[in-house]
């Protein structure tokens, strides 16, 4: 299964397999999760964005929410790291945010592991390498995520989700599982500093001048 294992059935059928056995067990997390944002920020309890996922296509992907919906004296929405609450904190740090996102792998959305879904705003700046990572369906975690997450530069990032689209296996996609629950316990790479989560990508070369070798690359 070392030859395109992103493409391979056994991928997905790991993927509905482990989505639906995740949703049997946590779901009496996301409801008490759900009841918490329900209580702490009223409504919306989810908070939906456009994302693009397998081969560009455009989908709405679901989070816990974790930010207020707070406005300054002019009637605009406050900086974003001001509007995340002590619980939406607790629900980055934890990654319990992100739960809703099983559905989008039940669903074919997603996989387990692959790049994490990006913008569709993003997608034209990409350059012709960095757009393979479309190639794949994007991932709850990924191989970026246990290298560092939001703490590398958009320019390691895409070098390492094509690093993936390269070189997926079975047995890194259990690294990079592994790696991902080690990560998650740490709470480490959740933001990049100065920002609520990342910056925004302003083009291919976005953090090209600081890139060093991607951290963490599993080969």
């Amino acid at each position: 299964m070392t030859a395109r294992w992103h493409t391979h059935p056994a991928k997905r059928i790991i993927d509905i397999v482990a989505s639906a056995a995740a949703l049997v067990v946590l779901s009496p997390v996301m409801v008490a999760v759900a009841a918490s944002v329900r209580a702490g920020m009223g409504r919306p309890v989810l908070y939906r964005q456009e994302r693009t996922g397998l081969g560009g296509t455009v989908f709405p992907l679901y989070k816990f929410r974790t930010m207020s919906a707070e406005l300054d004296a002019n009637g605009r929405e406050i900086a974003e790291d001001e509007r995340i609450t002590r619980l939406g904190q607790f629900l980055r740090s934890t990654s319990l945010d992100e739960l809703p996102q099983l559905v989008h792998i039940l669903r074919g959305q997603m996989s387990v592991v692959g790049p994490r879904p990006l913008l569709p705003d993003y997608v034209d700046r990409y350059s012709p390498k960095q757009a393979r990572r479309l190639a794949v369906r994007p991932g709850l975690t990924g191989l970026a995520q246990v290298s560092g997450r939001n703490e590398l530069t958009w320019y390691d990032r895409f070098e390492l989700d094509v690093l993936y689209v390269d070189q997926a296996t079975a047995w890194m996609d259990l690294r990079i599982l592994a790696g991902t629950v080690d990560k998650v316990l740490r709470s480490e790479g959740i933001r990049t500093a100065g920002h609520a989560t990342s910056p925004y990508f302003l083009g291919e070369n976005d953090g090209a001048e600081d890139a060093t070798t991607p951290r963490g690359a599993h080969h």
